[in-house]
């Protein structure tokens, strides 16, 4: 039986895990995280629900396409109608889907029959002739034919240089070349509806703030609450300051529709590879000479969720081949 071990739980890593497992493969993901799902998060803070991350995701290629309606008809996803959304240059060509009780929901559901391992922190890889050895930070060590890397670059290229894993020069140059923009997250509880217009968006082209979401209109929370994601060059500039003081800042510049009277609990999160702003072109690198480690998550290919999801699905294609 083939084996692989995938590091990363997020959408690009259980896409593949599914792929494979569904294809007679022994599959083992492993995730550095308390859980699932990457920037598919969603938090509860008081009696309310939040996503942090990833906001909704677009369906265009049939492959997601066909995954979106089975999830919506298991009750997992649902659309979310913006087209009334009146300060934001969001078009509408294609719908947007969310998680039905947050984006985290749809890792959970996608993990439900996979042998996924949590706080399991990759530090080093070794290869054998036959296999390969994943250690991890707790001192297990895991093994399989292939690996399957959904880490941002930085990180992936850490793992790789600790593994004293030598890159071709194309490689180095493609994994080296991805960029990223930050993002500081604040999710908030209120102990009213904010003021926010139906249907529950605002989206800016300056200033500290790029996003803010109504979560009650949204529909994942019963509760009232928001999220807001600052501008990648405000994030930048606060990324290392203290993140309740960059989180209150955040909140005073949205006074008009979130009065601070309203304001019941808020949490900060600091995402430091939120958005791939350069890509490489391709959904996935292989990068060893026998084609058995992958790299891909949605720096590759298309990016976003949907470029998530055809990154894993691409590199199980390929290995069925294998």
């Amino acid at each position: 039986m083939p084996s692989c071990i995938i590091i990363g739980a997020g959408m690009t890593g259980l896409t593949a895990a599914n792929l494979l497992q569904r294809d007679g493969w022994q599959v083992t993901v492993l995730d550095k995280g308390r859980g699932v799902g990457g920037r598919l998060a969603t938090r509860r803070l008081s009696s309310s629900r939040a996503d942090h991350g990833a906001q909704y995701f677009t369906a265009r290629t049939p492959e997601f396409q066909q995954h979106i309606a089975d999830w919506q008809q298991a009750g997992i996803v649902k659309e979310w109608n913006l087209s009334s959304a009146s300060t934001t240059d969001i078009t509408f060509q294609h719908p947007r889907y969310i998680g039905v009780e947050g984006m985290n929901s749809i890792a959970k559901y996608m993990a439900q029959n996979l042998s996924v391992l949590t706080n399991e922190k990759a530090i080093t890889l070794t290869k054998s002739e036959a296999e390969w050895a994943v250690n991890t930070e707790n001192g297990n060590i895991y093994t399989a034919n292939h690996i399957i890397l959904t880490l941002p670059a930085p990180q992936a290229l850490d793992l790789l240089a600790q593994s004293a894993i030598a890159l071709s020069p194309e490689h180095h140059l493609a994994l080296t070349s991805i960029q990223y923009a930050p993002c500081i997250a604040v999710v908030a509880s209120l102990h009213q509806k904010s003021l926010i217009p139906n249907p529950g968006v605002l989206k800016f082209d300056t200033g500290s703030i790029a996003w803010v979401a109504d979560n009650f209109q949204k529909g994942i929370t019963a509760h009232p609450s928001v999220t807001i994601h600052a501008s990648a060059d405000f994030s930048r500039q606060k990324l290392e300051e203290d993140l309740n003081t960059v989180g209150q800042e955040l909140m005073h510049d949205l006074v008009q529709w979130i009065v601070p009277s309203n304001l019941q609990t808020m949490q900060v999160h600091r995402w430091r590879y939120s958005l791939a702003e350069q890509r490489w072109a391709a959904p996935y690198l292989a990068l060893d000479i026998s084609d058995s480690l992958l790299i891909g998550g949605d720096a590759f290919g298309m990016g976003n969720v949907e470029g998530a999801f055809q990154s894993g699905f691409r590199m199980a294609q390929f290995l069925f081949k294998k």
